[in-house]
């Protein structure tokens, strides 16, 4: 079983039947032993779907709350987040994505690069400004 958020164990034992305040103690005592821990959760979850797909932090931050991760966790884990690693993994996408854009007009690639990096939680700022210095930089777009 994959880690999960004391919130997804509350749902999980209510689906199963269990009462709310037998779920309270039982998850109480996991998070006294230390078995249940949304910190370490939410630093897992955060370097996983930074690695695997390529995620910023707002869509990190929008993923954590969904899983019911409180406001103060997210906060504290993504202030870590590096903004230079994440331009950087922002790069690594935009390259990635071009390999199957050859040949399309610079509009349609800056329109579909920009979409596909707003899906990931990217900003516009940040999103424009990868994409044009990796358009600028392609052959196809360079000026004779």
């Amino acid at each position: 079983m994959a880690p999960r958020s004391r919130k997804q164990l509350e749902d999980k034992l209510r689906q199963r039947g269990c009462e709310d305040d037998v779920a309270r103690v039982v998850l109480d005592r996991l998070t006294e032993v230390g078995l249940v821990d949304d910190e370490a959760y939410a630093r897992m979850l955060v370097r996983n779907r930074q690695e695997t797909r390529g995620l910023a932090p707002r869509a990190l931050a929008q993923e954590l709350r969904r899983k019911g991760v409180a406001d103060q966790i997210i906060e504290d884990t993504l202030a870590d987040v590096d903004p230079d690693e994440d331009a950087d993994r922002a790069r690594a996408l935009v390259e990635k994505r071009l390999r199957t854009m050859r040949g399309l007009d610079r509009q349609v690639q800056t329109r579909r690069l920009a979409g596909f990096l707003a899906r990931k939680g990217y900003d516009s700022s940040l999103t424009f400004r990868v994409i044009r210095e990796a358009l600028d930089g392609l052959p196809e777009h360079q000026r004779d």
